[in-house]
């Protein structure tokens, strides 16, 4: 039996859950969210706290349990306080700028890299080289995080490039001139 599906979920305050079938809807101050579980798992809810069954003990059901109590914890959290990216740019001239439903990226190319921005994600850009990405949705969050990056990663020579805060970037030592 999974040790991360048997953890049960807490249900913050102000947090609305609903739980038709095998569908399992959730909705807070942040927004909706729902998720479908697979037939061989349940949830129920009681006093504050979602939990996630299964049904069966066959493999397949048992490497599911875990996986989806993971994904209905994610939409719990999303939806009561969100999730949130942090990208910064390295580089002279490099600066981005958030125009109505577009990111506008100068990277050093010949033309400005225009990202359309996903439906249910928000990014604020504070002194042209920091992106804040929020929404309720982990895996949409970390995949534009991860899109917006792939345009410019940083390089290791001189460190360039789009890179999440915080983010270590090994870098090379170059040519060296030699000497006659």
């Amino acid at each position: 039996m999974s040790r991360v599906g048997r953890k049960p979920i807490p249900v913050p305050a102000g947090v609305k859950i609903a739980i038709e079938d095998n569908a399992v809807s959730v909705e807070g101050p942040k927004g909706k969210a729902s998720h479908r579980l697979p037939d061989c798992l349940a949830a129920s809810l009681a006093e504050g706290t979602l939990s996630v069954e299964n049904r069966s003990e066959e493999r397949a059901s048992r490497a599911l349990h875990g996986l989806h109590r993971t994904l209905l914890c994610n939409a719990v959290t999303g939806v009561h306080t969100g999730f949130q990216k942090a990208l910064e740019i390295h580089g002279v001239g490099f600066r981005a700028a958030v125009q109505g439903k577009d990111l506008t990226l100068s990277l050093g190319f010949s033309h400005p890299v225009v990202y359309p921005i996903p439906e249910g994600i928000r990014i604020t850009a504070n002194e042209n080289t920091k992106l804040l990405i929020e929404g309720i949705d982990k895996c949409l969050v970390g995949q534009v995080a991860a899109e917006i990056r792939r345009f410019y990663p940083p390089e290791p020579y001189k460190g360039k490039g789009v890179r999440y805060v915080g983010e270590e970037i090994r870098r090379k030592a170059g040519k060296t001139a030699q000497g006659k």
